[in-house]
């Protein structure tokens, strides 16, 4: 650091970086939290559609509307739906870990760059939502 108690101007943008990881970060888990709520409710919804017999009468909701649907027909889609759900988790959770390394690679570089080495201040962490 220079001798004003300036941060440098490079210090201040990887601050700021690490600001925009972290909020990247949260963005994520939220999404992720939304779709394996979604996962969740399809799978419970084949489960349950699993129980009936092959004569029981299912609705679907279209929008605003429960619509009888054959069973089959709603099992198909629901199907899909998870197939969808579980991708876009996985592809979610790729997403998470590159974007927590590169946090933790800077969060690094900061603290070697103010000083701090790997005995320094304690890590700066993103909040765990996990």
């Amino acid at each position: 650091m220079n001798g004003s108690g300036q941060i440098p101007p490079q210090l201040q943008n990887q601050l700021a970086q690490l600001q925009q990881l972290k909020a990247q970060i949260d963005a994520v888990r939220s999404q992720k939290m939304q779709v394996e709520a979604l996962l969740k409710d399809a799978e419970n919804a084949l489960q349950e559609l699993g129980k009936l017999d092959k004569n029981s009468v299912v609705y679907k909701n279209v929008g605003e509307l429960m619509i009888k649907a054959e069973k089959e027909n709603v099992k198909t889609e629901l199907s899909e739906r998870r197939e969808t759900y579980d991708l876009r988790l996985k592809t979610l959770e790729r997403q998470e870990e590159r974007v927590e390394k590169k946090y933790q690679q800077l969060q690094q570089q900061l603290r070697e760059a103010l000083g701090g080495g790997s005995g320094g201040a304690p890590p700066m962490q993103p909040t765990v939502g996990v």
